[in-house]
């Protein structure tokens, strides 16, 4: 029999226990595999629009508790409440969204000689999908909402530290009138319910959200038993400004690039490059701006960045900044909570680590380069390939340098990475399909070819 446990949820903010629930074992995950597999085959007897009416009434339900939502990962995720409130809105927008793909769920009609050919689009069973601790509800909410419209049952696996939005959206679920089992949360360390969620034969299909590592083992034990897979992992991404551009924006937009969510974000432009013959001009407009953003109680309507999730995150950190290091420093709360303050580095080899790994925290370096060339250069040289931005007044530059980069996602005057109806994912080291956007359901599908004999009987 497989041991219990316990998971205790910290206050980042104030290192208190908010929370102590229970974790799922192997036995656990078996027995919901199997739950999941039931509700799953009723929910996809369903005629398509009952599917997307009762999405759209889970939608509404997030919608009325979207206040306690935000409150809840403030109080988990040491989230800004600003952020929070954003975060439980795009679940509501996510369900809002997926439930109008269920009835456009549609296959083809391919001519073929003798007969009528045709397409379908079936779901592929039980879904699996391991959410992080750095956006739980928002991204939670990318691997279910879709995977549900699509006829699916969802396991979701929230991050250990992270699990109570978590819950409370599959109570809101079953409160909205969807069925029992179809929405499991199943919260445990990942060495136990992940591991038994990804090994699950009856699990069709794993979405992970997290670091390249554990990607990598993911996929790996994936490929034994030639399960779907898509992983969201890593980031370093550039933010590459030219001396052509409009340098006040850009350094004033630049803060929280990187900052947002205490850099806890893959998409976090910590790689600044910015063109020499601006350089110092920009580092003159950024110290400002990075000294006047506010760190502090995340439930304060006036903060800017809050607290890094855990202890262990923040000695990460630590180990990339030297005390001494040159650069930019901000201010951050002394005593309890795991605080870090805004920091961009100059001066920093290209190569150093802090310029190269992600740390996943408030930390940015800044680079010159010489010329578009040298920018790309500089862009492309990480194992990485998620998100960026490019600043530039020349619309040929902006067309030739996007092109270059190697990276999934780009904003051109803009560091906006994510919406839930555009493509979301990343080249190299950053993950393996596609999540959000048109196509969304259809990754949480089988295709189907069906074939019709047209031949008349033998004259």
């Amino acid at each position: 029999m497989s041991q219990q446990y316990e998971l205790d949820v910290l206050n980042p903010a104030t290192e208190e226990v908010v929370a102590t629930v229970p974790g799922a074992t192997a036995q656990d995950i078996d027995t919901a595999v199997r739950r999941a597999a039931r509700a799953q085959e009723r929910w996809a007897a369903l005629a398509p629009g009952e599917r997307a009416r009762l999405l759209r009434r889970f939608a509404v339900v997030v919608d009325e508790h979207r206040e306690e939502l935000a409150r809840l990962e403030v109080r988990e995720a040491g989230h800004t409440l600003g952020n929070a409130r954003w975060e439980a809105g795009n679940v509501r927008d996510l369900l809002d969204y997926a439930a109008g793909g269920v009835e456009r769920l549609t296959g083809r009609q391919i001519p073929v000689a003798g007969g009528l050919d045709v397409t379908l689009l079936e779901p592929l069973g039980v879904v699996g999908v391991i959410a992080p601790w750095n956006f739980p509800m928002p991204i939670a909410a990318w691997g279910t909402a879709p995977a549900l419209a699509a006829g699916n049952a969802v396991l979701l696996k929230p991050a250990e530290t992270t699990p109570l939005t978590a819950l409370r959206l599959a109570e809101l679920a079953l409160a909205a009138g969807l069925p029992e089992d179809l929405l499991q949360v199943l919260p445990g360390r990942g060495d136990i319910a992940g591991d038994a969620l990804v090994r699950h034969p009856g699990v069709a299909k794993i979405v992970f959200t997290g670091s390249t590592r554990v990607g990598r083992r993911i996929m790996a034990l994936c490929a034994d038993q030639v399960k779907r897979v898509t992983l969201e992992l890593g980031g370093k991404s550039p933010n590459i400004v030219f001396a052509d551009a409009d340098v006040e924006a850009a350094a004033a937009a630049a803060p929280m690039s990187f900052l947002d969510n205490s850099g806890q974000d893959c998409c976090a432009r910590t790689r600044i490059l910015v063109q020499r013959s601006v350089h110092d001009r920009f580092l003159a407009l950024l110290a400002p701006a990075i000294e006047s953003v506010i760190v502090g109680d995340p439930a304060d309507e006036k903060t800017d960045m809050g607290p890094l999730i855990s202890k262990s995150q923040l000695e990460r950190v630590r180990s990339y900044v030297d005390a001494d290091a040159p650069g930019i420093r901000g201010k951050a709360p002394e005593g309890p909570g795991f605080w870090f303050p805004p920091t961009v580095l100059t001066g920093v080899d290209p190569h150093a680590r802090v310029a190269v790994e992600e740390v996943f925290g408030p930390v940015a370096v800044v680079v010159p380069f010489d010329d578009e060339a040298d920018a790309i250069r500089l862009a492309n040289d990480t194992e990485y390939g998620l998100s960026g931005s490019i600043w530039t007044r020349d619309v040929g530059r902006a067309l030739r340098v996007s092109g270059a980069v190697k990276a999934g996602n780009l904003s051109v005057n803009s560091h906006s990475s994510v919406r839930y109806w555009t493509p979301f994912g990343g080249f190299r080291q950053s993950g393996i399909g596609r999540e959000l956007g048109p196509d969304a359901l259809a990754a949480f599908t089988e295709t189907k070819n069906v074939f019709i004999s047209m031949e008349g009987p033998a004259q």
